[in-house]
This record gives structure tokens, C-alpha cells and sequence, in this order.
């Protein structure tokens, strides 16, 4: 059994990188599975839910006769994110308190 991903966890995911480029929602979806089990009918929820909370932005191009969406992280979404990242910082310290942080035995 895979641990689960909280809902709090994909946002941060997505949103950090963001930070790095734009991406359509594909394309994001890919990069997120490189590094998380998600599937792509997890994502557009997500990608909707972070653009009407105003951390995401979108806007279309054409490609190949047709148009793709692409996200862009807002400046609430850089903000959102570091909240993120606090908590994660601090949720990972408190497990790696408990279960070992391999690091501590190499």
C-alpha cells in the first residue's frame, strides 16, 4: 500500500513547480508522476481548485491547430507556497523524529 498524498501536499507539488516555469496541464501532470503516484484525472481537480483560489492563473496558446492551456503561479500562489513548505519542514521533522531519518544512520 502506497502512502497516501494529501490534497495539501499536491498543491504544494504543483505549485512549486511552477515556480521553476509554465506548464500545461499534461505536462504538469507528467513532471508531478515523476516524483508522486497521481493519476492524471487527480490533477485537473487540483489545477481547478489552485486557479479559483486565485494561486494559479491560466492562459491559452496555440499548438498543432489547437490550443493548450497553460498554469501560471500568481504572487498568493508564491505566498501559499511558502506556507506550504513551512509546514511540510515541520511535518517532516516530527516524522523523521519518529520513524528515523536515513540521513542520521549514513
Amino acid at each position: 500500500m502506497a502512502i497516501q498524498v494529501s490534497s495539501e501536499l499536491l498543491d504544494g507539488s504543483v505549485l512549486a513547480i511552477l515556480t521553476q516555469q509554465d506548464y500545461y496541464g499534461y505536462a504538469l501532470t507528467q513532471r508531478v508522476q515523476e516524483a508522486i503516484k497521481v493519476s492524471e484525472s487527480t490533477m485537473y481537480p487540483v489545477l481547478r481548485r489552485l486557479k479559483k483560489n486565485g494561486w494559479l492563473t491560466t492562459y491559452d496558446e496555440p499548438y498543432q491547430g489547437r490550443n493548450r492551456r497553460y498554469y501560471q503561479i500568481t504572487a498568493d500562489g508564491k505566498a501559499r507556497l511558502e506556507t506550504i513548505q513551512g509546514e511540510w519542514h515541520n511535518f517532516k521533522l516530527g516524522i523523521d523524529s519518529m520513524l528515523g531519518d536515513e540521513q542520521d544512520h549514513g
